[in-house]
C-alpha cells in the first residue's frame, strides 16, 4: 500500500472517494466489480503506479468511502458512466487508459460506447460487451434461462438479499463470494445463500487472499451495508429501456479482454461460445486481444495479480 494516497473527490453530485499512486504520466483508471472496492486493484495501482503511470482507483457510487445514495433509480447506467466521465474530467486529463473487472467492466462498455474519445485503451477483464436484446428486457431473459434462484433475479427484490446477507455477515460473504470456484451460474437457494456458515468459516484462504483482506472488504460493507451495490442489478431492466438508441452500436476503443477458464462468466453464459463464434470481435471491432488464464477463476485481477499487471502494462504501454 506504500505511496497509495486518498482523497474524495466531488463528481455529478456526489462524494466519490478514489486511490491513487503516481502524479505524472498518462492515467489508468481502474474499475472495481461486486462485491468488491477500490482495494481490488490494490497489486495493480502498486505496479503501474512505479512504472511511470497514474493509477486511480474509485469506489464506485455505493461502495465503500463515496456516497451511497438511497433511492434504486439513482444507480442507472447514466448516474454509473456520469460518475466516471466526471471523474475524469476532475483528474484534469482529456483520455485515460480504462481498465475494469465485473460491474466495473459493464460500466467500462457504456463508457467507451457513450464516450468513446475519453478512453485511449481498454482492458477489460471477466465480463464482456452484451450486445442489447432488442426483444428481451436482460432480467426476463436470465430467469427463462436460469430460473428464479438465479442470483440476478434473486437480488431483484429491494431489501430481501439484504437481509439474507445480513445473516452470515460481511465477512463470511466475502469470503465465500471470493473465493468461489463453482463455475455454473451461481445459483442462491431459497433457503439461505450461506448454508452452512460454520463450515464455511472455517474454510483456509487461498495465497492470494488473506484475512487482513476480507477484513478491509467487511469493514467498508459493516458501514454501507449492500444496497447500493445491490441496485446495480435492479436497474438492468431500465437500463435495457434506456439503452435502446443504442441498438445493435458497436464498441470503437481498441481492447484487450482477460478471463480465467474457471470463470462462471465465461462458463456459463455462453461467453466461450461467443468469443470463439467470432461475435465478440464484430460487435467490438478493434479488440486486439482475447487471453484466458488457466486455472484462475472470477476474480482474476486478486488471484492472478502480477500476471494482470504484465498483461495490462503490456497492453497500454503500446499507445
Amino acid at each position: 500500500m506504500e505511496g497509495i494516497e486518498h482523497r474524495t473527490v466531488e463528481v455529478n453530485g456526489i462524494k466519490m472517494h478514489i486511490a491513487e499512486k503516481g502524479k505524472e504520466g498518462p492515467v489508468v483508471l481502474f474499475l472495481h466489480g461486486f462485491p468488491e472496492l477500490w482495494y481490488s486493484w490494490r497489486h495493480q495501482i502498486a505496479a503501474l503506479g512505479s512504472l511511470g503511470y497514474r493509477a486511480v482507483a474509485p469506489d464506485l457510487r455505493g461502495y465503500g468511502d463515496t456516497d451511497a445514495p438511497a433511492s434504486i433509480s439513482s444507480y442507472t447506467i447514466f448516474h454509473l458512466v456520469g460518475d466516471i466521465v466526471a471523474l475524469i474530467d476532475s483528474l484534469g486529463v482529456d483520455q485515460v487508459f480504462l481498465v475494469a473487472h465485473d460491474w466495473g467492466a459493464m460500466i467500462g462498455w457504456y463508457l467507451c460506447l457513450f464516450r468513446p474519445e475519453k478512453i485511449k485503451a481498454y482492458v477489460c477483464l471477466s465480463v464482456p460487451y452484451l450486445p442489447r436484446n432488442p426483444k428481451m428486457k436482460p432480467v426476463d431473459g436470465m430467469r427463462a434461462l436460469f430460473g428464479d434462484d438465479y442470483y440476478i433475479c434473486r437480488f431483484q427484490e429491494p431489501g430481501k438479499m439484504e437481509s439474507e446477507f445480513a445473516k452470515g455477515g460481511p465477512e463470511l460473504l466475502i469470503k465465500n463470494m471470493l473465493t468461489s470456484r463453482n463455475s455454473g451460474p451461481p445459483i442462491l437457494p431459497k433457503e439461505g445463500v450461506i448454508p452452512n456458515p460454520h463450515a464455511s468459516g472455517t474454510k483456509a484462504l487461498p495465497s492470494w487472499l488473506s484475512q487482513e483482506d476480507i477484513t478491509y472488504y467487511a469493514s467498508k460493507f459493516e458501514k454501507t451495508g449492500f444496497s447500493g451495490a445491490l441496485n446495480y442489478y435492479r436497474n438492468l431492466n431500465l437500463n435495457w429501456e434506456l439503452t435502446a438508441a443504442w441498438t445493435a452500436a458497436k464498441i470503437k476503443v481498441p481492447v484487450k479482454f482477460i478471463t480465467g477458464d474457471l470463470d462462471a462468466v465465461y462458463t456459463s453464459f455462453g461467453t466461450k461460445q461467443y468469443i470463439e463464434s467470432g461475435g465478440f470481435k464484430k460487435d467490438v471491432p478493434n479488440l486486439e486481444e482475447v487471453v484466458i488464464q488457466e486455472g484462475v477463476a472470477h476474480f482474476n485481477n486478486q488471484e492472478a495479480a502480477e500476471d494482470i499487471s504484465n498483461h495490462i502494462y503490456d497492453f497500454i504501454k503500446k499507445f
